[in-house]
């Protein structure tokens, strides 16, 4: 399994390599800030059975 996965920054558009943490769960949500833009972005990340990764990103929302 490869230890870096890339989303696309929703803000920006830019493809953002990342490195996965398996010790962290199958399933994982997390908060980080563009490298690029700054804009926060909520990144998903599920490891699958067989080592496939699948990582996405969304906008953070505000939480107020």
């Amino acid at each position: 399994m490869d230890e870096e996965a890339s989303y696309v920054c929703d803000a920006c558009g830019e493809e953002i390599v990342v490195p996965i943490d398996v010790s962290a769960g199958t399933e994982q949500a997390y908060v980080e800030d563009c490298p690029v833009c700054c804009h926060p972005n909520l990144i998903h990340v599920e490891i699958y059975q067989d080592g496939a990764v699948s990582i996405w990103s969304e906008p953070e929302q505000d939480r107020f």
